[in-house]
């Protein structure tokens, strides 16, 4: 399986970190060894000083398809889950000022814990869906999924013109504002609604 993620889907997150608003979604892999499940700690890597947290609604895809059209995407996934986008973001300026790829930045083992997912018949809407984080139980990160600059239909049509897109493939849909440095001890909850879904430490 693989994991798509979407980067700087939200307007005020571009603002924060002083990026450019995208003409189209801006798309990055992650390998599935950046998967942590089941709650599992997540344990800070030696090469950064400077790990963030971003948290973002997370689609399973229930069946292959390329070239899918935006109004045809709902068919395509089946659940919606949360999860964590970890970012060495020291490692990650210092190769978007060289110009390079970025990907040792957002790539790397344990970069993508997931929590626990719903069933898509569980949302009446996609485009008005609440999430959030909390650290060691204070508000750090909340979206609504009307924020987003390239909603589900968008990104899936936009990602299935370059892969093909298979069961139990992941797609990492964008963080809102308010991502932040990670450190030893944190307790993280991420709740879609208010179900949490995932719950974890730093290590």
């Amino acid at each position: 399986m693989k994991i798509i993620a979407i980067g700087r889907n939200y307007a005020k997150h571009i603002e924060e970190l002083e990026n450019e608003r995208p003409d189209n979604p801006v798309v990055f892999l992650k390998p599935d060894t950046a998967l942590i499940k089941n709650n599992l700690p997540f344990y800070l890597p030696e090469f950064s000083n400077d790990v963030h947290h971003e948290v973002e609604l997370v689609l399973k895809i229930n069946k292959e398809g390329k070239f899918i059209k935006k109004e045809f995407a709902h068919r395509y996934f089946g659940e919606i889950g949360i999860g964590i986008d970890f970012t060495a973001r020291d490692i990650q300026q210092q190769c978007k000022e060289k110009g390079l790829p970025w990907e040792i930045s957002k790539a790397f083992n344990g970069s993508a814990p997931i929590g626990n997912f719903l069933p898509v018949s569980d949302f009446k809407d996609f485009a008005d869906i609440n999430f959030h984080l909390d650290i060691n139980g204070e508000l750090k990160q909340k979206g609504n999924t009307s924020m987003m600059l390239f909603d589900f239909g968008v990104i899936i049509e936009y990602v299935s013109q370059f892969f093909t897109l298979k069961k139990g493939d992941l797609i990492f849909t964008g963080t809102p504002a308010g991502v932040g440095k990670v450190n030893t001890g944190d307790r993280l909850e991420a709740y879609i609604e208010d179900q949490k879904l995932m719950d974890f430490e730093i290590k």
